[in-house]
């Protein structure tokens, strides 16, 4: 019986001794097998995905047919749709350019990124982000992607800190300034620090459709890099006024609606410096316009199906804020910012509710749609964790991960959404659940009361309900007052709005 026993407690610690050591090898092999995984990861691996992320300008809610347009189709924009995911309760980071952008490339709300207006600096370009602004190019371009800019900047002159080629892009090909942007015939356009001339364009010339060249670049880019793998931005200057398209395109509306209020804009000599041209036909050019850049996102997509990239490739669609009504535009007319109040330099929904499309074969179901509440900031940390890198800084932003994978339940969610807008005497609103907070003319009138609206109840903000909901109010007060950092450039407050006028 001893021995029976002390056998077995001998086999015992057999036994424990080869588990433990199965257990070390495994656990060895294990910590080997993730180390590879991470190393391939940090190098050149196509299962990170590519990333285009395609930023129409100035498009609204409604300017879709996927989203509501029935005047005109937007057929290869309404595929992406069907084969990925829309989002109905997505917005842009401003409701005008420059700093929609900034928050873009941030990850940080405009009471927090650096750019929070648009600044001029003549004769060229616009207030520069800094050097020590971490940007979503740049935390890509560190985690192995080939990184691309085709289209407007608005972030930092030419040679600036904030210039394309030193927030994170290995090419930039476009229109560095906004302002310059309005013109579709530039007489130039950059080629990262390079000033390439449009010799069509040259004189009173209107020889030279700059969309179309830019666009000529963006599908060389991916021919050039698509054994690599990149991110391909592509803010396209359209539908921005100024409203011209070529006459291919202007030709398929040409009887397709009354004819609007002829725009009589800037002409010879006045051309070319920021003014928008003349259009004898607003309404026709701005259909003709959006078919543009519908044809042109499925050029984008027809070229990586042409290399094979279209599973392992993140195509992303949305616009930077509502439409706009300048150069003879009539967004009315083709209802373009769907069914909310407002457009551009509003932020009442229109301003700032904007179209959303994912499309990534591999992870979205198609023909999925979320009602996730996102906004511009949440880009950044989705790309992060899509492709592999860390975030060196305090940002705003929510990984959107999960909502694309379907798994809505793990979803983070925002405390409240924030925007500022310094222009037309100052404007403020805060989204928190269903109920959004609007404030106007906070600078001429720092008292100004809050109107309040549920959104679920009334999305087109027609019944301010701030009497009724007096500790609603006073919840959107104490967020107002913490939601945003002082700035010396863009500083908000009543003396600069006073000296401005």
């Amino acid at each position: 019986m001893f021995l029976k026993k002390q056998n077995y407690k001998m086999r015992s610690v057999f036994i424990l001794y080869i588990t433990l050591f199965l257990l070390s090898s495994c656990k060895k092999a294990r910590d080997k097998e993730e180390f590879e995984v991470v190393q391939i990861e940090d190098s050149h691996n196509m299962e990170k995905p590519n990333i285009v992320f395609i930023l129409a300008d100035d498009l609204g809610y409604g300017d879709l047919s996927s989203y509501g347009q029935e005047k005109f189709n937007t057929p290869n924009i309404d595929k992406l749709a069907k084969g990925g995911m829309m989002f109905t309760q997505h917005y842009s980071g401003s409701t005008v350019c420059a700093p929609s952008r900034s928050v873009l490339m941030t990850g940080l709300h405009t009471g927090h990124t650096f750019i929070r207006g648009n600044k001029e600096v003549m004769p060229e370009g616009q207030y520069p982000l800094p050097n020590n602004i971490f940007t979503l190019a740049e935390g890509l371009q560190e985690a192995g992607y080939k990184t691309g800019a085709f289209g407007k900047w608005g972030l930092g002159f030419p040679g600036s800190e904030g210039d394309p080629v030193n927030q994170g892009f290995d090419v930039f090909y476009g229109f560095n300034c906004q302002r310059l942007g309005h013109n579709y015939y530039s007489d130039h356009l950059w080629l990262n620090k390079d000033s390439i001339v449009l010799k069509g364009n040259q004189g009173f010339n209107k020889g030279v459709y700059a969309p179309e060249v830019i666009h000529e670049k963006t599908l060389d880019f991916i021919d050039k890099h698509k054994d690599s793998l990149f991110f391909l931005y592509v803010p396209s200057i359209i539908p921005h006024a100024e409203l011209a398209a070529p006459q291919e395109e202007m030709e398929l509306f040409e009887n397709a609606f009354p004819k609007g209020k002829p725009y009589n804009g800037a002409e010879g000599e006045l051309y070319g410096t920021g003014s928008y041209g003349s259009q004898k036909n607003p309404r026709q050019a701005f259909a003709a316009m959006v078919t543009v850049l519908d044809n042109q996102v499925g050029d984008i997509v027809e070229k990586l199906e042409e290399h094979g990239l279209t599973e392992n490739t993140i195509i992303i669609f949305t616009s930077d804020n509502g439409p706009h009504t300048e150069g003879g535009a009539d967004p009315e007319s083709f209802n373009s910012n769907g069914p909310f109040r407002g457009e551009k330099r509003d932020l009442y929904e229109g301003g700032i509710r904007v179209p959303l499309i994912v499309k990534w074969p591999q992870e979205i179901n198609p023909g999925s749609t979320s009602d996730h509440l996102s906004a511009f900031w949440d880009f950044l940390p989705t790309f992060a964790e899509v492709g592999g890198f860390k975030v060196p800084i305090e940002i705003d932003g929510i990984s959107m991960l999960p909502t694309l994978k379907g798994n809505s339940a793990e979803q983070g969610k925002h405390e409240y959404l924030y925007w500022e807008f310094h222009e037309l005497g100052g404007r403020q609103a805060i989204r928190k659940g269903k109920w959004k907070a609007v404030k106007y003319d906070v600078l001429k009138n720092p008292e100004a009361p809050f109107e309040l609206y549920n959104l679920e109840e009334d999305n087109e903000e027609l019944d301010d309900v701030a009497a009724k909901h007096p500790e609603i109010v006073k919840e959107m007060e104490m967020i107002l007052n913490n939601a945003r950092t002082p700035s010396e450039v863009f500083t908000f407050d009543q003396d600069t709005y006073l000296n401005v006028k």
